[in-house]
């Protein structure tokens, strides 16, 4: 059976500009500013944390671990305001449910995640979920979908995974599993010439793992 792998942040749920939101807030109290493109070049593409910013400006240690409590504390409170479920996610994991397996694959903490999914109503739809204290290294390593697969015992070639960012997607094909990428407004000037396929809305995935299962897996031979 084919397993599709999720990302959470920017696939499943509009959280990436929550997350840049609460860093942004956090770091200008000490003059440290962030903007979209660090955010996207630090965060996104590179994986690493938005606080080598204050430390490249010689903030002590102590003082980061303080900021970055902050952050955490504002991401959560913004996390649980709302449901951030992104449009089309429960009509494509009610239509996949029970055809495939579907787990998630997130960076996220299992705070953040439950607090996230506390209003969505997606964690019924989904088989198990890996957050950030599954794995030591986080993406764009592979450890994070290499632990998926021991955990659960996959083959690469029966998995699937989707993603929105360069971090996710190298990760995933570091680990040997090929990538779907779903575009986002955080992601479109990004480059995924290492994907399986690019698609420009999570509605679009239940068409590809079709055809997946099928065993039509030369995605370059597909109709657009």
């Amino acid at each position: 059976m084919l397993t599709i792998l999720w990302d959470n942040d920017g696939v499943l749920v509009d959280t990436e500009g929550l997350y840049f939101r609460a860093t942004q807030e956090v770091l200008r109290t000490v003059g440290v500013p962030v903007t979209a493109d660090h955010f996207k070049e630090i965060s996104l593409r590179r994986g690493e944390s938005m606080f080598v910013l204050p430390v490249e400006r010689g903030i002590t240690d102590d003082e980061i671990a303080r900021l970055r409590a902050e952050r955490d504390r504002r991401y959560t409170e913004l996390l649980g305001s709302q449901s951030w479920a992104i449009d089309g996610a429960e009509e494509v994991l009610r239509s996949l449910h029970g055809q495939v397996r579907t787990g998630v694959v997130t960076s996220a903490r299992r705070v953040h995640f439950e607090t996230t999914h506390a209003r969505t109503g997606l964690r019924r739809y989904l088989d198990f979920v890996l957050t950030r204290e599954d794995y030591k290294q986080t993406k764009p390593h592979p450890e994070p979908y290499l632990t998926a697969m021991a955990r659960h015992d996959l083959r690469p070639e029966d998995c699937l995974v989707v993603e929105d960012s360069e971090r996710g997607l190298a990760a995933a094909t570091a680990a040997g599993l090929p990538c779907l990428i779903v575009l986002s407004d955080w992601s479109r000037d990004a480059d995924f010439s290492g994907a399986a396929r690019v698609l420009e809305n999570i509605r679009e995935v239940p068409g590809v793992a079709s055809k997946w299962t099928d065993g039509r897996r030369d995605v370059a031979s597909w109709d657009s």
